[in-house]
Order: C-alpha cells, then sequence, then structure tokens
C-alpha cells in the first residue's frame, strides 16, 4: 500500500488460496532470481539516492512453512511531512524529529499447498524500517516503480514473443529435420532405382558385347572355312581341269594313233585292193586275148550284141557320178562335209577355225605354265578378284558398266601379265554360265562384248574355252565308232561327258550343261550395244546355224543345242534377216524334225514338242527375257550413260547370206 511518498510491500508469498501474484507464474526459481538481481543492479546504478536500502541479503527459506519474525515491522514519518499533511487536513502539528508510529508484524504467513512453484518460497520476518523522503523522493520512487512494472511487462512481453519463436522455429525445425528425412529416403530410393537401371544397362551391354564378340568370332570362323573349302575347291578345280587335260592329251594321242592306224589299213587295204585290180586286169587281158585267139571265127554281130551292155556300166557310172556331183553341191564351197569314213561331222572352215582357237588357248596355257614355273609373284589375288566380278555379274546397266571397267582394268594392269587374266576370265565365264539361267548369260554377253572392245585377245581364247568345253559351239559332233574309240566311256568323254566319282555322269546331267554352254554362247552372238562392235555377233550366229544344219546329223544332241540357240538368239537374228531366217526355220521344221521323229525315241519327244512349238508359235517374234539390261534401282547412277562410248565405236554389221540349198 502507498501513503504519501512511502512505498509499503508486503512480504506475502507468490501464491495465496491459488492465486498467483506474479503474473508469470511459470518463472523457474533460478529465473527469478536472476530478474531480481537484475532489478536491483540497475537501481544500485541510478545517480539518485535510492527511497530504501538494503540492509541484508535475501535469504529464502526452502522449508513448506514460514514462521513469523519476532521483530516488528516499523513504519517511521518525517516531521516536515506531518505538518504538511496537517495543514492540508486542518490537524494538529507536533513539533518534533520523529514520531512514533504503531508497529506491526506479520507472524505467520499463509502457503498455499497449489504452489506450481518447484519450491515453497517464504521470506523472512525481518522488519525493515524505511526512512523518511521527500515528495520529489516519493514521485521518483513512483516513477522508478512504473518503470520498473513496465520493464517487467515488457520483459515479459518479450518472452513470451521469444518463446512463441521458439515454439514456432522448433516446429519449423520438426518439419524441415522431417522434410529432410523424407527427401532423404526418396533420394535413397532414387539411387536404389539409379543403382538398379544402371547395373541394368551394365548387364545389357556386357550381355550385347559378349553377343558381338560371339558373332565376330563366327564371322571369322565362318569366313576360315569358307576361305578354306574355297581354297579346296580352287585345288580340287585345277587338280580335276589338269586330269581333264591330260586325259585330253591322252586322248588326243589315242585319236591320233588311231587315226594313223586307220590310214595305214586303209593304205594297206588301197594298196592291196590295188594289186587285185592289177592281177585282175591282167587276167582279163590274158583271157581276153585268149577268148580272141579262140573265137576268131566268130560274128562280128556277137561283138556288136555285148557292147550295150558295157555302155550301159559306163552310163551306169556316169549316173553315179552325176549323182557325187549333185551331192557336192548341196555344200557350198565354204561349208564342204567331211569324208564319209570319218567319225567326225563338221564343216571343214569350222574345223579350221577351231584348230586356230585351240592352238592359241593352247599356246596361252603353256605360257602361263612357264610363266607361273620361272617366276615367284603369286597371281592368285587377281585371279580370285577375277572370278569375284564375275561371280557379282547381274542384269542392271550400271552393274554391267561397273564390272565390264573393273576387268579392263585387271587386264591392262601391268603388275598382271594378260596372259594370266586372260585364262582367267574365259574359263570363269565359262563355268559361271554352267547352270540354266537365261538372265546371267545375257549379262555376261553383255560383259564379254564390252570387255573384248577394249582388249580383243579376249574373245578367241573365250570362244577357244567354248569350243573345249562344248564341241556343239563348233559346231561339231563326233560319230561313235568301236575302231576309233577304246570303250564307250572314252567315247563319252570326247564329247564333253565328266566323270563323276569314278562314273560318267548321266544324260540328264550332260545335256543340262549342254544347254547352258549354248544358251551362253546365244547371248553372246545376239548382244548388240549401240557403239560398241561385238567381234563375235549376228554374222557369226548365222554362219553357225548354216554349218550346223550342212554337217551335223539329227540327235538328241545336236537337237538340243539347236533348240537352246535359237531360243535366245532367234529373236535377233530374225530382225536382222527376216524372210531368210523364216526359210531356216522351214527346213528344220520339214527336214531336222522328221529326222529326229523318224528315230523314233522317246527321249527326243520334248526336245522335238520344244521346237516345233517356237516354230509354229513364232516365238521368235518375241524378244527373250534378259535381252535388254533393266534399269538401276535408285535415281542417281553411279556412271553416267554416256560412258558407254568409251568402249568402242558404232560400226554398221553388214548382211551375211544364208548358204544352203
Amino acid at each position: 500500500m502507498y501513503r504519501g511518498a512511502i512505498k509499503l510491500e508486503l512480504r506475502c508469498p507468490q501464491k495465496v488460496d491459488g492465486i498467483a501474484i506474479d503474473p508469470e507464474p511459470d518463472w523457474s526459481f533460478d529465473a527469478l532470481l536472476s530478474e531480481l538481481n537484475s532489478l536491483e543492479t540497475r537501481l544500485n546504478a541510478s545517480s539518485k539516492p535510492v527511497p530504501f536500502t538494503k540492509t541484508k541479503s535475501r535469504e529464502i527459506s526452502t522449508g513448506k512453512s514460514v514462521e513469523s519474525n519476532a521483530r516488528a515491522f516499523v513504519i517511521r514519518v518525517s516531521d516536515d511531512e506531518l505538518e504538511n499533511d496537517n495543514e492540508r487536513k486542518g490537524e494538529e502539528v507536533h513539533n518534533g524529529s520523529l514520531v512514533a508510529v504503531k508497529r506491526f508484524t506479520c507472524d505467520a504467513l499463509y502457503l498455499s499447498e497449489s504452489d506450481d512453484s518447484d519450491d515453497d518460497v517464504t521470506l523472512g520476518g525481518e522488519s525493515y524500517l524505511m526512512d523518511e523522503v521527500g515528495l520529489a523522493d516519493g514521485a521518483l520512487v513512483e516513477l522508478t516503480h512504473q518503470h520498473q512494472l513496465g520493464v517487467k511487462e515488457e520483459i515479459r512481453n518479450l518472452i513470451s514473443t521469444l518463446e512463441t519463436q521458439l515454439i514456432s522455429e522448433n516446429e519449423q525445425s520438426n518439419s524441415a529435420l522431417a522434410q529432410v528425412e523424407k527427401d532423404r529416403d526418396m533420394r535413397r530410393e532414387m539411387d536404389r532405382k539409379n543403382d538398379t537401371v544402371y547395373q541394368r544397362k551394365i548387364a545389357e551391354a556386357l550381355d550385347n558385347h559378349l553377343t558381338a564378340v560371339q558373332r565376330d568370332h563366327e564371322l571369322k570362323s565362318q569366313i576360315e572355312e569358307r576361305k578354306i573349302r574355297s581354297d579346296a575347291a580352287y585345288e580340287e578345280a585345277k587338280r580335276k581341269e589338269r586330269a581333264l587335260q591330260e586325259e585330253k592329251i591322252r586322248q588326243e594321242k589315242v585319236k591320233a594313233e588311231a587315226e594313223a592306224k586307220l590310214r595305214a589299213e586303209e593304205a594297206k587295204r588301197a594298196a592291196l585292193e590295188a594289186e587285185k585290180r592289177a592281177a585282175k586286169e591282167a587276167a582279163e587281158r590274158e583271157a581276153a586275148e585268149n577268148s580272141k585267139r579262140i573265137t576268131a571265127g566268130v560274128s562280128q554281130d556277137g561283138a556288136r550284141g555285148r557292147q550295150p551292155d558295157d555302155s550301159s556300166v559306163i552310163a551306169g557310172a556316169q549316173s553315179r557320178g552325176s549323182r557325187s556331183d549333185g551331192t557336192k553341191k548341196l555344200q557350198s564351197a565354204d561349208f564342204s562335209s567331211s569324208d564319209v569314213g570319218s567319225t567326225v561331222r563338221a564343216t571343214e572352215s569350222a574345223l579350221n577355225i577351231e584348230q586356230k582357237r585351240l592352238q592359241k588357248l593352247k599356246e596361252l596355257d603353256e605360257e602361263n605354265q612357264s610363266l607361273k614355273l620361272s617366276s615367284n609373284e603369286d597371281f592368285s589375288g587377281y585371279e580370285k578378284d577375277i572370278s569375284r566380278l564375275i561371280r557379282q555379274i547381274r542384269g542392271l546397266k550400271d552393274n554391267v558398266r561397273t564390272k565390264a571397267s573393273e576387268l579392263v582394268k585387271i587386264f591392262n594392269n601391268p603388275l598382271c601379265p594378260q596372259s594370266i587374266s586372260l585364262a582367267t576370265f574365259s574359263k570363269k565365264v565359262v563355268s559361271r554360265c554352267e547352270t540354266p539361267d537365261d538372265n546371267v548369260a545375257m549379262s555376261c554377253g553383255y560383259v564379254i562384248v564390252l570387255v573384248a572392245s577394249q582388249v580383243p585377245q579376249v574373245m578367241d581364247i573365250l570362244l577357244g574355252e567354248f569350243h573345249r568345253a562344248c564341241i556343239y559351239t563348233v559346231p561339231k559332233h563326233i560319230v561313235y565308232s568301236e575302231a576309233a574309240f577304246e570303250s564307250e566311256e572314252a567315247y563319252y568323254k570326247t564329247i564333253g561327258y565328266r566323270e563323276e566319282d569314278g562314273k560318267i555322269e548321266s544324260l540328264e546331267n550332260y545335256l543340262s550343261r549342254l544347254k547352258s554352254y549354248m544358251r551362253l554362247y546365244a547371248a553372246l552372238i545376239q548382244t548388240e550395244i549401240p557403239g560398241v562392235q561385238n567381234a563375235h555377233g549376228l554374222k557369226e550366229g548365222w554362219a553357225w546355224l548354216a554349218r550346223f544344219l550342212n554337217a551335223l546329223p539329227a540327235n538328241i544332241y545336236t537337237a538340243v543345242a539347236l533348240n537352246a540357240f535359237l531360243q535366245l538368239a532367234g529373236f535377233a537374228l530374225f530382225k536382222k534377216y527376216k524372210s531368210q531366217f523364216r526359210k531356216i526355220l522351214d527346213n528344220i521344221y520339214d527336214n531336222f524334225l522328221n529326222a529326229l521323229k523318224a528315230r523314233e525315241d522317246s527321249k527326243l519327244n520334248l526336245v522335238i514338242a520344244e521346237i516345233q512349238y517356237y516354230i509354229e508359235d513364232k516365238k521368235f517374234l518375241e524378244e527373250p527375257e534378259g535381252r535388254t539390261l533393266q534399269a538401276p534401282p535408285l535415281s542417281s547412277t553411279l556412271v553416267p550413260e554416256a560412258d558407254y562410248q568409251e568402249y568402242g565405236r558404232y560400226h554398221q554389221y553388214q548382211e551375211y547370206g544364208y548358204q544352203y540349198h
């Protein structure tokens, strides 16, 4: 309670009957002591005298109850204050230095059992006496008290704000920690998934790598195997070729010996016949002389009766001579037949041409053999390149031009002898077309013509290889004769049969190869390229047809050869020779087919039907498949069309008349 400038405070507990005096009951005991000490420090630091002095430090009892102090609480008031008070209130003024007042004491304090503080705070019952102060000091005390209250309120507000902020920050920290924990879990889960994906990718990459390595290994193994098989096949082909050449040489030797023996026998027989005729003539002359002497008396009429008989013999001889002349007239001077007694059926001009080409081929082979023996260089790489280019020939314009150009480069390569490339090219082209494929034959025909226009030696060597592989490209046929051949197998080998596993190949296989050879030969003949001269074109095809019909007999071999030739070359021959070619077809229909039918061989029925169908349905008016090369599949071409002009210059073909009666 306050009275004047005196501030009275009762020393009492913090809570009474559960009601807290302190507006902030949650302060701890240490915090309360610290706050009070701070206030005292501030008051002591002031320059003005304090209203009261502390005579004894605070002592707080820790007991549950507080005993009253025996000393009484004394209040003293100054005389001036009393006088002023008496003047205002009209009371009596008493002079004196001090006026005694009543003493009162607080013997006991009531402490509530429901106090929330940790310890029951009690204050001692010691009484404090306050000195008398003036009005200014009282006002100062009042202001100080109000200031203290304001400071306490401000401190409480700050503490409340700090607690609120602390709680908010705590919640934010907990939320942030929870979010961090959640982010960490998500990061771990993402890292785990990424690790799984990465391990899967590594496993896939490893598997792909192992698969690629295995595939490369298998590919290399296949390449090695193919190379080994190719080398083995090449060696086997060379061995067979050498064996075939040796066999042909042996057969030629046997044939030459047989022909020499035959000529010797014929000469011996002719000599014997001449001796017989001479003896007979001598006997006849002697008999005639004897008869003249014996029949000296015979009349002249009897002698006249015998004259018609002699004249009839002479007439018969003359008639036979005229028939022989007529037979010779059937054959032109250029296509005269060989002797009747010979086993070879061919025209003399065809045999001469064949002999020249085979001689060139033989000289080329001998040159290559001597070159390989004398030189240490290996030319197998060039041979493989030529073989590869021939295998890659297709019925496309760009393909044909490209392959022909690359082959010409090999022929002109100074590092590879031209004889090696010529022989390899001829053999590979002929062997390439052993399978029946019209498109391949046509494409090879274009390549041959283009290459031959730049390397003319190619044509004779290639034709010699043709004649060696198939005698009907000459054309020529060999008739079987027991006197000329040791056995039928020797005869079959002579006309081109191959030996397979120690046995002669079947008729079907031989006819299939014969057909393939003739198709390639016909494709070469009918090939026409603008600006390029075909050294073995339609003129040679017309000559082949005339020689074939003049000299070769009608049998299954010649029928298959003729049919294959007409199927591919008939269209071009008709375009060039028109009605003359029709006459040829009429003669084939009337004579050759009738001769085939007269044999009454069931094996000939199919080829007879094909030739008859070709002539009757006029298939020679239709262009054969593959004769016109296809355009490239892409719009852009590797080589322009004008490059065809590099292979030669344009040359008009002159007509070649057919000599046939």
